[in-house]
């Protein structure tokens, strides 16, 4: 039987280095504006992504004014004060010194919310996981993710911000769920290890520390052997 073609080599080069070096940025991005013709170009790769039943519950709020920006930013410090505070010690230290955001810095922020609730699709998928809706959000953050990097555009993910007020601030209505608020710009460089590894806050697992076959192994090793 006839496989389907995959890749030239050099393409498959390119998909596996765009994962492989994307970063979350918080800091370096630079002043310039993206280009209409581009941040289209990502928000594209985004509304390309799978979604379960074809419902496409993703919706996107490109967010540029620098008054918006600022509010945004001042819901970050007051989520980011009380973060603070479920840290002691040297962990509470390490956390206050990191670099979590660049709201202000990037020139174009990003909130991308899901509509749970649209009919499009006719609840295919969803009778029985209807948290597929959001999976398939994520699935768009991704796409743009990796877009981005092939581009040279940098991507910092804010999650330390409170949902109801996010949707306060941008009139998102009740039936929408806030997914992921996003940091888009060109930035100075992409720094080759993530920064939560570099100042000692987490450090990566191997594959193998959470892979299993045929039924989950719950077992404590931190290795597993290859097969």
């Amino acid at each position: 039987m006839k496989r389907a073609p995959g890749f030239e080599q050099e393409h498959r080069d390119g998909i596996y280095r765009a994962i492989r070096e994307r970063r979350d940025v918080r800091r370096g991005f630079l002043p310039e504006p993206l280009p209409d013709e581009l941040l289209y170009r990502l928000l594209e790769a985004a509304h390309n992504a799978p979604s379960v039943g074809l419902m496409q519950p993703w919706r996107f709020i490109v967010v540029k004014d620098a008054s918006v920006r600022q509010k945004i930013h001042k819901l970050f410090l007051e989520a980011n004060q009380t973060a603070q505070t479920s840290y002691e010690g040297e962990q509470r230290a390490l956390y206050s010194g990191m670099k979590l955001e660049g709201i202000l810095e990037a020139p174009q922020n990003l909130c991308v919310v899901c509509d749970s609730q649209s009919t499009q699709g006719h609840g295919l998928g969803r009778h029985t996981m209807p948290e597929t809706a959001l999976y398939s959000t994520v699935c768009a953050v991704q796409n743009l993710w990796l877009a981005a990097r092939a581009e040279g555009v940098g991507v910092g993910w804010v999650s330390i911000l409170a949902p109801d007020r996010l949707r306060s601030a941008l009139n998102i209505p009740e039936n929408m769920t806030p997914v992921a608020y996003l940091c888009l710009g060109y930035v100075e460089a992409f720094a080759d290890t993530p920064d939560l590894e570099k100042f000692g806050w987490e450090k990566r697992t191997p594959l193998s520390s959470v892979l299993s076959f045929d039924r989950y192994d719950s077992s404590e090793e931190t290795e597993k052997p290859a097969r």
